[in-house]
């Protein structure tokens, strides 16, 4: 398989793991925006959030879930955060795996959104 980020949850690829468990794996960035810059992806390949469905749709739900552990473990739960998610080329998804940015540890800029 030729996508990076399932080389990266089948070992191939090393990464810096901030947390994993059997659905999710939460890596920092390489290329980080802010202090804090990780990436949340579930172990199953889904290509964007147009993929889900009723059969993958749990996966979804624990990479909410290590989001908020993530969070806490590096003590911006309080101070704030963005999770962000790119879907499709108009959005500037670079790698078609969904993912999720964790962006946080100093005060951010204001953006589109």
């Amino acid at each position: 398989m030729e996508c990076i980020f399932c080389k990266i949850v089948q070992g191939e690829v090393p990464c810096t793991v901030v947390y994993e468990d059997e659905y999710v794996i939460g890596f920092e960035d390489i290329y980080p925006s802010a202090t804090n810059h990780i990436i949340v992806i579930p172990k199953l390949h889904v290509e964007d959030l147009n993929g889900l469905n009723d059969s993958n749709i749990d996966y979804v739900k624990h990479v909410f879930l290590a989001i908020t552990k993530i969070v806490k473990a590096l003590k911006i739960d309080q101070t704030g955060y963005r999770v962000v998610n790119n879907c499709g080329a108009h959005a500037f998804q670079s790698v078609k795996h969904i993912h999720f940015h964790i962006v946080g540890g100093q005060e951010l800029t204001p953006t589109f959104c």
